[in-house]
């Protein structure tokens, strides 16, 4: 399950600096849609590893914290993307 968290866990930053390079608007939307995801598998693997004990509910707290702001973040960012993309195709 560690394991699991690592992977999905470094995927986030991983995906988010890909779009950061993105070759298209199109391009850089799914890398955050990747990010996003994987954020949403991290909590998946963060909530696992609290309920088996393996973190304890202050580290779960704090990290679990941390992965819900990088969630909002991601959809705060996409939200924007989609609303320039609507009024640009609205001009």
């Amino acid at each position: 399950m560690s394991k699991q968290l690592l992977r999905s866990g470094t995927s986030i930053g991983a995906n988010v600096t890909e779009g950061l390079f993105a070759q298209s608007r199109n391009d850089f939307v799914s890398k955050l849609n990747i990010s996003l995801k994987e954020a949403q598998e991290t909590n998946y693997w963060l909530r696992l590893l609290h309920k088996t004990d393996y973190l304890n509910d202050k580290e779960f707290s704090s990290i679990i914290a941390d992965n819900d702001e990088i969630i909002r973040i991601l959809v705060a960012t996409l939200k924007t993307v989609r609303e320039k993309d609507a009024n640009r195709d609205g001009e």
